[in-house]
C-alpha cells in the first residue's frame, strides 16, 4: 500500500512538473506573438548624456535579446521635473499593453511622499521592472574648505551648491541640515549636478551632497587622486565598501533620536532603487514577468558587463520584485514620520 501512495504521490508530481512547464511555454509563446515584430520603447525621464541615459542606452543595446520575440528597441528622452514629466506621461498616457517602459530619477519614487503637494501620478503604482544598480550617495567638499569632518560640519557652516527643489542634491542637504542640525548654507538654483560640480571647481560653492559614488567615480575619477575634494559622510544605510575602509561615517549615525534615524532611512531608501526601469500600471502579467526576467537576464549578459567597465558605470542588478516590495514597505511608513520628512526638506526646520 506504502508503495502504491508513493508511486501515486511520484505520478502526480510529474504530471504537475508538466502542466507548469506547459503553462510556461504558452505564456512565452503568447509573449513573443505580442513582440514579434514590434518595438520597445524605452524613454528616458532625464536629458541625453545623463547617468540614467547612460543605463537607458546600455540596457537597450541587450534587453532585446532576453524578450521571447525580441523586439526592437527605441530609445526616447523626456526630461523635466527631475523626471516628473515622464512620470505624468507614464501614469496618463502611456500604452498598457508593455511597449512602453522608461526610467525615473530614484528620487521620484517617493515624491508623493516628501513633496507636500499633490502629483499627477503614484509610483508606488508603477511596475518595477528592477534597478540597474543600488548606487550610495555622499556628501563631498573641497580640500580646501575650512571644515575637515562631517562632526565640525555640525558646528561651522559650509555652502553647498544644489539643483532644483525634489532632487538629491537639494534634499539631502536640507534633510541634514533640519533633522541632525548640519550648518549647510544652501545655494540652489544649479541646472543640474555637473554644473554644481563646475561650480565646486571654481570655488563658488564648497561642496555638495546627493553626488552617487558611481557618478563621482564616472565623471570625476581625478577628484579624489589630486585632492580636489574629500568625502565628508555617506547618505547611505550601509555605505560603499570602499569608503568604509577608508572610514568615512555614515550620516545615520548622527540621528540623535530613533524617530530622526527612521526619517533618514526613508530618505536613504532611494540609494537602494538606483537606476530604476519601469512600466506602467494595467501591463499583462505574462508580459511584466517577461520584461522582469528580460531586464535581469541582460543586467547578468557578459557583454553588456564588458561595455559598462568600459563606460564607467556601475552594474549591481537589483530584481523587480524587491523594488516593489520596499516600496510599498516605504509608502507604508506611519504618518508622523512621513510629515517629519516632508517638513525636513522644507525651508524652515520640522516641528
Amino acid at each position: 500500500m506504502l508503495q502504491i501512495r508513493t508511486l501515486a504521490m511520484f505520478f502526480a508530481t510529474i504530471c504537475g512538473l508538466a502542466s507548469f512547464a506547459a503553462a510556461t511555454a504558452t505564456a512565452q509563446t503568447s509573449v513573443a506573438d505580442f513582440y514579434s515584430g514590434k518595438s520597445l520603447n524605452l524613454i528616458v525621464g532625464g536629458a541625453v548624456g545623463g547617468g540614467s541615459d547612460s543605463y537607458a542606452r546600455l540596457v537597450a543595446r541587450y534587453i532585446s535579446r532576453h524578450i521571447p520575440g525580441s523586439p526592437s528597441v527605441i530609445v526616447q528622452n523626456m526630461p523635466g521635473a527631475t523626471s516628473g514629466k515622464f512620470a505624468s506621461y507614464l501614469a496618463a498616457q502611456a500604452t498598457k499593453d508593455g511597449s512602453v517602459i522608461g526610467t525615473v530619477d530614484s528620487s521620484l519614487v517617493l515624491a508623493p511622499l516628501l513633496s507636500g503637494h499633490a502629483l499627477p501620478f503614484d509610483p508606488s503604482k508603477f511596475h518595477y521592472l528592477g534597478s540597474a544598480n543600488s548606487d550610495d550617495y555622499l556628501c563631498v567638499v573641497r580640500s580646501d574648505a575650512p571644515v575637515k569632518s562631517f562632526q565640525e560640519a555640525l558646528s561651522r557652516p559650509l555652502i553647498m551648491g544644489t539643483t532644483a527643489p525634489g532632487s538629491k542634491s537639494h534634499d539631502l542637504p536640507r534633510m541634514l541640515s533640519n533633522i541632525v542640525g548640519a550648518k549647510f548654507q544652501i545655494v540652489s538654483g544649479y541646472a543640474g549636478t555637473l554644473e554644481v560640480s563646475l561650480a565646486i571647481e571654481k570655488g563658488e560653492v564648497q561642496g555638495m551632497c546627493g553626488l552617487s559614488w558611481s557618478t563621482l567615480s564616472a565623471q570625476h575619477p581625478d577628484w579624489l587622486k589630486r585632492g580636489v575634494v574629500r568625502v565628508l559622510v555617506q547618505e547611505d544605510l550601509e555605505g560603499h565598501p570602499e569608503l568604509n575602509k577608508m572610514g568615512v561615517p555614515l550620516a545615520i549615525n548622527f540621528a540623535r533620536t530613533e524617530e530622526d534615524r527612521r526619517i533618514m532611512e526613508l530618505f536613504y531608501s532611494q540609494s537602494v532603487f538606483g537606476r530604476p526601469f519601469v512600466a506602467p500600471e494595467g501591463i499583462p502579467p505574462d508580459r511584466l514577468a517577461a520584461l522582469r526576467t528580460a531586464f535581469l537576464s541582460a543586467l547578468h549578459d557578459e557583454r553588456l558587463l564588458a561595455d559598462a567597465a568600459k563606460m564607467g558605470l556601475d552594474i549591481s542588478a537589483q530584481p523587480g520584485n524587491d523594488i516593489q516590495t520596499l516600496v510599498a514597505k516605504l509608502y507604508g511608513f506611519p504618518p508622523n514620520i512621513i510629515e517629519r520628512a516632508k517638513q525636513s526638506v522644507a525651508n524652515k526646520p520640522p516641528i
